[in-house]
């Protein structure tokens, strides 16, 4: 279990935060510098320009998002500011066209991480209907029979990591005021916490359906131990993802799965926050950790704590959020390594194919600099 802090857990390592940030910025202009337009997704023995694959280059939003979070607290009228800014554009912008894909079901990840905090800046409506596209765009892979926004993978898969993304349909549907975009978000959300979150909070990788009868027919996993296990990004991104569909329904259902996932997370982890790559790996392979699933955790704490009405839960997510954020500044940091292109070390990608394996991967770098922006400003 998680190891608490006190009440000035943050304030007392604040200077450990602010420098974490720093460090963040230096590896950042680094990777534009050496790899100029590379949209990286994980390094190989630390560098990020390699051959391996990228499949649905799922990742290529985190880039730019930490560039746009690196504008948000430089200032604005700076070189550092304007250097940002520029950057945050430039490969922001080549991702526009993929509003429209229909083939990925990580739209959400593209887009809130850029064209998002773009529009919270200037408030441009081209930038807002981007967002709303995007949103459209994948409520068409909403499977009627089943009620669930089905994967990359086929028509009767259903994915943990899509509560990730579903919040830009909730988005679209509070921008527009469509009706059907929102039950599409609200049915898909219901049945992921129906078939893929446990009733101890742990969750699934993936839902296999009948998509003639849209009948549930088991649990599996492409990057999970087994089908039965709980693969520790998984879990995370079911935090975070149920943390957003509460923000966006405020349906209390939402709150009480976050909150599950959240506690198991907490009771489940080791002392320092940062779990094994998945809970139930065995004995030998249970040393692998993910510090990405770390920090994805970290960011969706801090979101959940501000959303639960029970002040002491809600220090408890704060607490456990410094307690892991602490962890990876002093564990997983890549300061120490001169050679090493990443943030943080220690990320996992695919453990079965041998892909970003003990690495940094850029999911990890994006949510733990989202994570130290939640303490620090």
């Amino acid at each position: 279990m998680i190891h608490l802090l006190s009440d000035n857990g943050a304030s007392g390592h604040a200077d450990l935060f602010a420098q974490a940030f720093q460090f963040a910025q230096k590896q950042v202009r680094k990777l534009i510098d050496k790899h100029p337009g590379l949209y990286p997704l994980y390094t190989q023995n630390g560098v990020w320009d390699h051959a391996g694959p990228a499949w649905t280059h799922w990742c290529d939003g985190f880039l730019p998002g930490l560039m746009w979070i690196f504008h948000k607290h430089a200032d604005k009228e700076s070189a550092e500011g304007r250097f940002w800014l520029d950057n945050a554009v430039k490969y922001t912008k080549p991702l526009e066209a993929r509003k429209s894909d229909p083939e990925l079901h990580d739209l959400g990840f593209l887009f809130f991480s850029t064209y998002y905090r773009w529009y919270r800046i200037t408030h441009d409506a081209a930038l807002r209907e981007v967002l709303i596209e995007a949103g459209r765009t994948l409520s068409h892979r909403f499977q009627e029979q089943g009620q669930y926004l089905r994967s990359f993978v086929g028509e009767n898969s259903l994915f943990i990591d899509i509560m990730m993304n579903v919040g830009i349909i909730f988005y679209a549907a509070r921008e527009t005021g469509d009706r059907r975009l929102r039950d599409v978000a609200m049915r898909h959300s219901l049945t992921t916490r129906r078939v893929l979150v446990r009733g101890d909070g742990s969750t699934a990788h993936e839902g296999i359906f009948d998509t003639e009868t849209g009948e549930f027919l088991r649990q599996a996993t492409y990057q999970g131990y087994r089908g039965d296990s709980c693969w520790s990004r998984g879990l995370a991104w079911a935090l975070y993802g149920f943390t957003s569909a509460y923000e966006y329904s405020h349906d209390s259902r939402f709150l009480e799965t976050a909150q599950a996932c959240a506690d198991f997370y907490i009771s489940h982890s080791p002392a320092d926050g940062i779990p094994p790559w998945d809970f139930n790996a065995p004995p030998e392979n249970r040393t692998l950790c993910d510090s990405s699933a770390a920090a994805i955790c970290a960011a969706g704490l801090l979101r959940l704590r501000h959303l639960t009405p029970d002040s002491m839960r809600g220090h408890l997510y704060w607490s456990a959020a410094v307690k892991i954020l602490r962890s990876l500044c002093e564990k997983q940091l890549a300061a120490a390594d001169p050679k090493w292109e990443g943030i943080l070390k220690g990320g996992v990608y695919h453990v079965h194919k041998g892909l970003g394996v003990d690495e940094s991967v850029m999911w990890g770098e994006y949510f733990f600099c989202e994570a130290l922006e939640r303490v620090l400003w």
